[in-house]
């Protein structure tokens, strides 16, 4: 072959090769670039909820023989150590961390509410929270239990805000993941309180009434949130029944994208669920199989 059509030949080829070399990267590049708008979320598409993959990141499953301090605090009394007499509810009982209102047992923590007179209250009972040990922003958070029942008779699981971003209650929000007033024994609530101060105070909720006669406190049930920026699902075994979004709230601020803590109490009257009658029988008991958070991946 001539050396000047070799030559020609040879840069032919090297350019052909430098086209196919170049449409390779190009084609990857593109690639790469749809992934990464992808984990940025730029994509217009939302994930199914069903896809979401969430890890364990606290729990409590209550196996040891009393309750974990690490994890937990009491809080004792009337309400008036923090500023809140009758606890803001007008509520009858006195808190206590005795064994007698609040002990775990055979994996299931247990909070009784006792008809008694004690430190000037006729009755008592157990509050415990996480405030400072267990604090989040966002997530899965649910609770097993088995709740009490009886006029006057008020258990509930919820979560108030770590840090107070908005100002005192309840600017900066408060999250009722589970409440239930005893003389509707087969109906729970999910409830988010917001808003000016009271009484221009604001809330949203709804409710999950279970079917064929069945009470709460037949059996344990599994009550839960899915939390996520902006959005916020309230769930019975699993069941969805109430979402709230900032646009549920409108025109206040939406203070739930912020730090919150739990809260596991079991109260005794108050303005929600009345008093006590000669219907209501003591001892009443809250029983926890566990609590769990998780977190998206």
């Amino acid at each position: 072959m001539h050396l000047k059509n070799a030559v020609t030949m040879k840069k032919s080829i090297t350019l052909l090769f430098s086209i196919l070399l170049l449409f390779s990267f190009t084609a990857c590049d593109d690639t790469s670039t749809s992934a990464d708008h992808s984990r940025n979320g730029e994509q217009t598409e939302e994930p199914n909820p069903e896809d979401l993959e969430y890890e364990l990141v606290w729990y409590d499953e209550f196996d040891g023989n009393e309750l974990d301090t690490d994890k937990w605090s009491y809080q004792i009394g009337t309400g008036t150590e923090y500023g809140l007499d009758g606890w803001g509810n007008n509520e009858l009982q006195y808190y206590t961390s005795r064994e007698d209102n609040i002990f775990v047992s055979d994996g299931i923590l247990h909070i009784v509410a006792k008809e008694e007179h004690y430190n000037g209250m006729d009755y008592t009972s157990a509050r415990i929270r996480t405030f400072d040990k267990g604090d989040w922003r966002f997530g899965r958070i649910e609770i097993k239990a088995k709740l009490p029942e009886g006029q006057g008779i008020w258990p509930a699981f919820w979560m108030l805000p770590t840090d107070e971003v908005f100002g005192g209650w309840p600017k900066s929000g408060e999250i009722d993941i589970m409440e239930l007033v005893g003389h509707e024994p087969n109906v729970v609530h999910g409830t988010v309180h917001y808003g000016p101060d009271w009484p221009e105070n604001r809330w949203q909720g709804d409710s999950y009434t279970l079917s064929g006669g069945e009470r709460y406190s037949d059996d344990f049930n599994v009550f839960s949130i899915e939390w996520v920026r902006d959005e916020i699902t309230w769930f019975v075994n699993g069941e969805e029944y109430f979402t709230i979004t900032p646009q549920s709230l409108h025109p206040h601020p939406y203070p739930f994208n912020h730090r919150f803590h739990l809260l596991i109490n079991l109260a005794v009257g108050g303005n929600w669920p009345g008093s006590p009658d000669n219907t209501t029988e003591f001892p009443q008991t809250m029983y926890v199989d566990y609590v769990r958070v998780y977190q998206l991946l």
